[in-house]
Parts: C-alpha cells; structure tokens; sequence
C-alpha cells in the first residue's frame, strides 16, 4: 500500500511539472489558428489513441507510434500491419496505413502511407452558379519512413521523415517534414514519460494550372497584349508544427485486469496550448480494453471533447495475433466521428 501511494505521489509531482507551461503561460493577443498548410497531419491516427483522448505519445506500443511518438516503435514486440478508416468530417475519408517490422536488438522500422480525400464536387462560377458540368476533388498525402531502437534499456528514441503533397484540382503543394520522439522508464515501476516534435519542415506553397491567369502587360497599349499569360503567387505557409509531453502510469496491473492513465501537453504552432487526459482498462489478460478521454482541456474555443472506444486483442494461429479498435470522437459542431483499426501482428 504503502509502495502504490509513492508510485501516486510521483505520478502526481511529475504531472504538475508537465503541466505547469500550461497553466502558468500568458494569453495569447494573436490568434494562430488556420495558420499552417497540411493540417490533415494533425489528425489523430488509430483508434486506441483516439480513444483516449489523443493523450497516447507516452504509452504508445504499436504501429501508430510512427504518428506519435517515433521513438514509441523501439516497443513493438512483434511486427504488424496497421489499417486505419474513418469517414471524416462531412466529405472528408481519411486512411492511414502501418507496416512495422521489429528487429530485436536492431530496433523497429516501419513505413506508413496516410491519405485524406474529398468526394467529387462540381465547378461552378459566377457566370454558371449550378456548375459547369465538369468536376474535381481535393487529396492530402503524407508518405513516411521511421527508424526506432532503444539506447539503453529504459530509454527509446525515434525518427520518421516524410513527404508531404496536397492537391485540389491541378494545383498542389509539396514539402518534407521530420518528426522525432522518445519514451522513457522512469526508476518508478509503470511511469512513462513521453516527449516528440511533429512536422517539422519546409513551407509548402500552392502552384499549377489553376494559378494561370492572362495579363496585360501594358494595358495603355494597342495590340494583343492579354495573351500573356500570367500565375498568381501564393502565400507560403509553415507544415502544422506540434510539440507534446506526455505522462501515464500503469495504476493497476495484475494477470487478468490493468488499468493506465494518461496525460497529454501540447503546444501547437498554429493553437493555443492545451491538454489531452485518457485512461484504459483491460481485462482479460489484455484481451478485452475499454478506454475514454477527453480533448483539448484549457483551449479557448474549443470544438472537441469526449472520447470513447474498446478493442479486442488475441492470437490468430500460433506467433500470429490480431487486435480490433473502435473509437467515437465527439465534435462541437459537427457531431461524432467513427473510427475502426486493425492491426495483424507477426
């Protein structure tokens, strides 16, 4: 008893030094919100850690490790393959797919592949309101290699770098992003915590076709001067910049049932500061997982909130497994969000 009030006690002094940048920081005058270009890569990926309420970048163990925290894969103790769906927003159909590899001693790889698109709209104009009859869409991609092992036996770290294209029409925009992570044991039996730096990279720049615009050079001239053609130049934008420090504690373990809270800080370049809390409980011997959370705590104007989810978790035949997520996301104005992942392991 005794032994379980320390572990709370340090559990607790940590938190309040994670947390405290949150607490003590200064309202911010200029609103950074819609600041960045290809926000798709804030999109939570995985059922489980959106189910605990995106506080996951210190507990996470599986193939989505390369979305939070990289130096999360060095964990895996065994390959898998993860697929991730869900219907977005109104419009919006969002996939991320997961292939880690666990070397042992050699640490983890993997690659991952995460794709948003539109449904086929219709063009329309000021001239033609109901639409031209031609049509067109819009797709995010982000394709992305990790490198994870550990340094010591207590302490993980990680690397993904990515590409990153944005189309609509026949104009897109691309760039290169780094992220980085560890995950470290503190001497404290079950107490994690977790620190990564996501999309750092180039600005990204919208150019083609549809910036193509006829000008006339010298419209204080006679002749056939608007067949010069001419582009609009966009704007560059930075890659949607996210720091997190994350902290759980396994609060309960036995053989049949286990229960881990999580807390999350963040610290976007294009957001107010604010904080993720979760929890899970498995029972079963892990083959059954109930989890709830709860988003954006502290952030003004806030357009998320509770999360739910369960998954199953068993072996297939022989070194072969296979687990199955659900994860409902409420949203203030848009309703909830569904989300399902599976993973097969080897």
């Amino acid at each position: 008893m005794n032994l379980s009030l320390k572990k709370a006690f340090t559990f607790l002094a940590i938190l309040v030094i994670v947390l405290m940048p949150y607490f003590t920081s200064s309202a911010q005058e200029v609103k950074k919100v819609g600041t960045s270009a290809a926000t798709f890569l804030r999109i939570p990926v995985g059922a489980r850690g959106t189910a605990l309420g995106s506080a996951f970048v210190s507990v996470v163990d599986d193939p989505s490790a390369m979305f939070w925290n990289p130096g999360g894969l060095a964990r895996l103790e065994e390959s898998g393959l993860l697929v991730d769906h869900s219907s977005w927003l109104p419009g919006l159909k969002f996939n991320y797919f997961a292939l880690a590899l666990s070397s042992g001693t050699m640490g983890s790889m993997g690659v991952n592949v995460t794709v948003m698109g539109t449904d086929k709209m219709d063009i329309t104009t000021i001239d033609r309101p109901m639409g031209t009859g031609e049509r067109f869409d819009a797709m995010s991609l982000a394709i992305g290699l990790t490198y994870s092992r550990y340094l010591t036996d207590r302490f993980s770290l990680g690397a993904t770098v990515k590409y990153v294209d944005e189309r609509i029409l026949n104009s897109h925009a691309t760039g290169f992003a780094l992220d980085i992570g560890t995950i470290y044991d503190t001497p404290f039996s079950g107490i994690r915590v977790g620190f990564s730096v996501s999309n750092f990279g180039t600005k990204m720049q919208m150019q083609g076709e549809d910036l193509n615009i006829r000008v006339d050079v010298a419209p204080d001239q006679e002749g056939n001067n608007q067949s010069v053609v001419g582009q609009l130049k966009t704007d560059e934008f930075d890659m949607p910049l996210i720091m997190r420090l994350g902290l759980s504690w396994d609060a309960l373990q036995t053989e049949n049932y286990g229960l881990t809270i999580a807390v999350d800080g963040l610290n976007p370049n294009d957001n107010a500061n604010s904080v993720n809390v979760g929890g899970e409980l498995t029972l079963l011997n892990e083959t059954l997982a109930l989890r709830a959370g709860f988003n954006d705590l502290f952030l003004p104007e806030r357009t998320r909130g509770l999360t739910l989810g369960a998954g199953i978790n068993t072996n297939i035949y022989g070194r072969f497994g296979f687990s199955a997520d659900y994860a409902y996301q409420d949203y203030k104005y848009l309703g909830g969000v569904n989300r399902f992942t599976l993973v097969l392991k080897f």
